[in-house]
């Protein structure tokens, strides 16, 4: 098998793993009632802040319609609150709750485990080799398909 087979072997499978991964620790855990996409929401929000469901939209390349019946679900669920900007009645902010919060700190913690895990075998020369190939994957993504860098 070629390099550039075996890399993209590699890389299609271990995308589609992560994400099986994750799901499936969703499924089992204290949040199941959350779908792998409302997770990446509660992400994007993320903790002791408010974002404005625009900025949210856009942050996570989906259409306004799309979040909102993210977030429509989300608010049904206990997980987050939506109220209108005091400045700008046309500004619709999004916070999450405390059960939001919690969700959080568990997504969080699944990624820290994944990072741990992925680091456990190498040395400090290899974590780097690993960093800047990463980084050189992220960065030919973020140019080939326009993604934000935010």
């Amino acid at each position: 098998m070629s390099n550039h087979n075996a890399v993209n072997d590699i890389l299609v499978r271990l995308f589609a793993d992560v994400l099986d991964v994750e799901e499936k620790c969703l499924k089992v855990g204290s949040f199941s009632d959350l779908t792998i996409t409302e997770i990446h929401v509660i992400d994007n929000i993320g903790i002791n802040r408010e974002r404005n469901m625009s900025d949210t939209a856009r942050d996570l390349r989906i259409t306004s319609g799309t979040l909102t019946t993210a977030i429509d679900n989300l608010i049904k669920k206990g997980y987050v609150i939506r109220k209108r900007s005091i400045e700008d009645r046309r500004v619709v902010n999004i916070k999450l709750t405390e059960k939001g919060i919690a969700a959080y700190h568990s997504h969080e913690d699944f990624h820290k485990d994944l990072v741990v895990s992925a680091l456990q075998q190498l040395d400090g020369k290899e974590e780097e080799l690993l960093i800047k190939v990463l980084t050189n994957i992220d960065v030919f993504f973020r140019n080939k398909y326009k993604f934000s860098m935010t």
